[in-house]
């Protein structure tokens, strides 16, 4: 079972799934559905559409410098298969698939290392803006002006025959 790649955006398009565009040159272009197809004929740069795989990589989104992708490029050439190296090569991509999982958890930690201290900024922003909507529960002890004056109501009570009648 051969699993291609989408020319637009880079997801895996299984077979029997897609679409398949040959240009008049015999370049083959694959796509994963309709929408990437659409958007190719649209000449849309996959680099500028922000859901495509090649925008997350160069806006620094996806992991793009890790050795463990060497791994999953096309050879276009034959080779001779060996029971032991199949075995070895086996275990290789459980060890490969493992590493990759770590580096791309690293790689998410490190992206989101900043994200506590940016919400903390924006957040200080967003109080310096208003602060006169806030005041401390320290400050409305000390001035008793800020607070809300006291205002005494008085209730009537619903009236008897009783009542009536000692009026």
């Amino acid at each position: 079972m051969r699993l291609e790649k989408c020319w637009f955006c880079s997801s895996t398009v299984y077979p029997g799934h897609g679409i398949q565009f040959v240009r008049n040159d015999a370049k083959i272009f694959r796509f994963c559905r309709s929408k990437c197809h659409k958007n190719f004929k649209m000449k849309r740069n996959p680099r500028k559409v922000k859901w495509t795989k090649a925008y997350r990589r160069l806006h620094g989104k996806d992991m793009t410098k890790d050795s463990t992708f060497e791994f999953e490029r096309k050879r276009n050439r034959p080779e001779r298969y060996d029971r032991n190296v199949t075995e070895d090569t086996l275990k290789a991509i459980k060890k490969i698939d493992k590493v990759r999982v770590d580096r791309e958890a690293r790689h998410h930690k490190e992206r989101m290392k900043g994200k506590k201290g940016q919400l903390r900024r924006e957040a200080a922003v967003e109080l310096a803006k208003s602060i006169n909507l806030v005041k401390a529960p320290g400050a409305l002890l000390q001035e008793p002006s800020l607070t809300l004056p006291k205002i005494k109501v008085k209730v009537s009570q619903p009236q008897t025959e009783k009542n009536r009648m000692e009026e």
